[in-house]
């Protein structure tokens, strides 16, 4: 995850952008210790006995253990509840009728101007007609909690709330039910499991409220959702107006994540309450690392919200570059990963030997002596193995005072390296990249004049420390500047695919700006997050999947307004179809992790396109019985089913055959063995726009061997809007060393629209 600063694991609510990985919330239960679990209950196999199910859950957990409590029941979105189980209880418990069944609670961490612009939406009421009127659609963020006070809240021309909303603002310490508006509608928090789990929360660290002492949460629902505020900056910084996605939708936030992380069945619940309270948006900046969909409590979640309409978006990760790394893969879940825009904020540190160098900071505050200050590495100025990495108190005061200190970025968090070498007396600090991060630069409010640079960069400034008798160097800030080429580029710290849970789903499905996004800040905290920031700002700048989940949340929101009667997979397949993945010049995406174009397994289909997504010409529609198809497809069993969709009778019938291929996702994953082989898929498409005829081309490949890709019939003829078609795309190949990766595009287009699915195809 990307915050403020790198840390592998992140505490609570802090970072910008969810970390692939999931850690459990204790280490696996031995002996007599307890966690937490969610029981998955069959709900018509209630006994007679019993007048109410609460009842009959309490009941069933006293059978098993005298000592736990339940902590949550589930009623619409699952059927069961939650408690504090050993191990031996669990298992007890999971071989009692009518318990589908039991799985531990899992710890999710957080995933961490001009954007509007960027995507084309400084003429947001032109390209979206509705949007003005579509000020009753409704944005859940599940989050940190919000900052109520910051005007990308203010409620100013909204009408009433929309009738029917259920939702409230619940008051905590330092949250009164007054701080919600027509604007922010609703404010919850959940910490029941996180309490079980860690303990009373600290109220002297953070508020038992809504209110979000993180920053995270707040940044996330202003991206998506937030008003227009003028004069908005980071400590000057990328000035202008900032404004969300969807300006004029509603925002209800869920507080599900603490300092010590975010619990599963607080999220669960959260989501229960959104789905309940009328949301039509749900968004997750936050993820587990990956597990099967009916393990997965935001999967499970995110597929009853999907039968009732409402639209969810998680964020892919931050554990990019490296290859199958992403979480919330699944395929009722719009899945997003980050790039950049095309705007920065360049510094040059220029060295005595007359090399300058290109970097980025967001520092602001007393400027570099105007002469070259001496340099030095911070390895040569520490008695301790990682005093290149400025470790707190590893730096030798004597040696950096007065002085440039170069660190190398990693381990700990990169604005805390300045802190470091500010408390050792240092004048300022170059952050270089070492391998693990490349050339890819995020920007950062530094205590001390400071700027971070690429591991190309570091590599010769680090050089030229150590061989020079007298190194000096001076840091020369360069503010905002926009207009920058080529963009967007995908960010290193993307989480990429093949998804693994269900590689032939491809994941993720598609980009959205994630570096450098400027939203609203916590007033708890500074720029940096960190304990000893005393500086306090409106508006921050950070970075992360979690950033450009919520852009495509608050996207969807207008789409919704624009078409009320589109299911979630046609907002979704309107959002990817429509996409790009190459430049105005022909030339793919770039990603900056190699320098080369990005594939489909990096992108998805592409860097959304909203001024395009409005009008589609056709999508691919996704019934909840087509994904219990797809369920019946991987082989799960009717209790693995029914855990999803609450529904126990056999899914899955013998006289049928089901297949992954026919699920009618908007993109092609295409899966050979070593030896090569053939694929058919079959999708459906419904129009959407104007009458027409439709031409398709088709073609993929791995280097320069061709994948045969034959699709039939090649065209198709509508005469109305809502008329549907159906196609069958048959893939063939030779052999070709397992683990060998291809590429592709299918593109259906008449004389006004594109419609464009990315192809990818892998070797096992």
């Amino acid at each position: 995850m990307w915050r403020h600063g790198e840390r592998c694991v992140i505490l609570a609510v802090a970072a910008v952008a969810l970390v692939a990985a999931a850690t459990a919330t204790a280490a696996a239960a031995v002996g007599g210790e307890r966690r937490t679990y969610i029981v998955h209950m069959s709900r018509s196999a209630k006994p007679n006995d019993f007048v109410e199910h609460g009842e009959w859950y309490a009941a069933s957990l006293q059978s098993v253990s005298d000592a736990a409590t339940v902590l949550y029941t589930y009623d619409t979105i699952v059927h069961g509840y939650s408690a504090r189980l050993t191990r031996a209880e669990a298992e007890a418990l999971e071989s009692q009728p009518g318990v589908l069944l039991v799985n531990p609670e899992v710890r999710y961490e957080l995933h961490t101007t001009r954007t509007p612009e960027f995507l084309g939406l400084d003429r947001t009421d032109a390209l979206f007609p509705q949007s003005n009127t579509g000020s009753d659609v409704i944005v859940g963020v599940l989050d940190t909690g919000v900052w109520p006070e910051r005007p990308s809240y203010d409620d100013a021309g909204l009408g009433p709330v929309p009738a029917g909303w259920k939702g409230k603002c619940e008051e905590g310490n330092d949250f009164n039910a007054s701080a919600c508006n027509k604007k922010l509608i609703g404010a919850r928090f959940f910490l029941t499991g996180y309490e079980a789990a860690k303990g009373p929360v600290d109220t002297s660290k953070e508020s038992r409220s809504p209110r979000d002492n993180d920053g995270h949460g707040t940044h996330t629902s202003s991206t998506a959702a937030g008003s227009a505020v003028r004069g908005a900056d980071l400590l000057g910084y990328a000035a202008g107006t900032a404004k969300g996605m969807a300006p004029h939708a509603r925002v209800a936030t869920y507080k599900v994540c603490w300092v010590g992380g975010c619990f599963s069945s607080d999220i669960l619940k959260a989501m229960e309450v959104a789905v309940n309270d009328g949301v039509d948006v749900l968004s997750l900046s936050l993820g587990g690392g990956t597990a099967d969909y009916y393990r997965d409590s935001i999967a499970v979640g995110a597929y009853s919200a999907m039968e009732r309409g409402i639209f969810v978006s998680c964020s892919a990760g931050n554990a990019g570059p490296g290859s199958a790394t992403l979480s919330n893969g699944a395929p009722w879940i719009t899945t997003v990963g980050a790039g950049t825009l095309d705007r920065d904020f360049p510094a040059h540190v220029v060295l005595g030997n007359g090399k300058n160098y290109s970097g980025v900071s967001l520092y602001s505050g007393k400027q570099l002596p105007t002469t070259p200050v001496p340099f030095i590495y911070a390895g040569n100025a520490s008695n301790s193995s990682m005093g290149a990495l400025c470790m707190s108190g590893s730096l030798i005061p004597e040696k950096v005072a007065g002085k440039i200190v170069l660190c190398d970025r990693g381990t700990n968090a990169r604005v805390q390296k300045g802190f470091v070498v500010k408390d050792a007396g240092g004048a300022g600090m170059v952050l270089a990249n070492t391998a693990a991060n490349g050339e890819e630069l995020v920007a950062d409010a530094h205590v001390l004049p400071g700027a971070g640079v690429g591991q190309k960069a570091g590599d010769t400034m680090r050089a030229y420390a150590l061989s020079d008798p007298n190194p000096t160097a001076s840091i020369v800030f360069a503010g905002t500047q926009v207009g920058i080429q080529p963009s967007p580029v995908v960010a290193a710290f993307s989480s990429r695919g093949p998804n693994t849970v269900t590689p032939g789903i491809l994941k993720p499905d598609l980009i959205a700006p994630g570096v450098n996004i400027l939203a609203a800040w916590s007033g708890s905290v500074g720029p940096s997050g960190l304990a000893g920031d005393s500086r306090r700002v409106g508006f921050n700048i950070i970075s992360g999947t979690s950033m450009s989940c919520p852009h495509v949340s608050g996207l969807a929101a207008l789409l919704r307004a624009a078409h009320q009667d589109w299911s979630p997979a046609a907002i979704r397949s309107a959002l990817m179809t429509t996409s790009y993945n190459g430049y105005p010049n022909g030339n793919g995406i770039l990603d900056v992790a190699t320098g080369l174009p990005a594939t489909p397994l990096d992108v998805g289909a592409g860097h959304v396109d909203p001024s395009k997504a409005v009008d589609p010409g056709l999508v691919y529609d996704i019934a909840a019985a087509d994904y219990v198809d797809f369920l019946c497809a991987i082989s799960y069993g009717p209790m693995q089913i029914a855990a999803l969709t609450k529904h126990t009778t056999d899914a899955c019938s013998g006289n049928r055959t089901y297949a992954v291929t026919a699920l009618n996702y908007p993109s092609f994953s295409v899966t050979f063995p070593a030896t090569g082989g053939t694929e058919k898929h079959t999708r459906t498409v419904t129009n959407v726009g104007q009458p027409g005829t439709y031409k398709v081309t088709a073609s993929a490949a791995a280097g320069s061997t061709p994948v045969t890709v034959s699709v039939e019939p090649s065209t198709l003829t509508f005469t109305k809007s809502g008329e549907k078609q159906s196609y069958t795309v048959s893939f063939a190949a030779a052999a070709m060393p397992s683990g060998t990766n291809g590429f592709g595009r299918l593109v259906w287009s008449s004389d006004h629209h594109v419609v464009s699915s990315p192809i990818a195809v892998t070797w096992t």
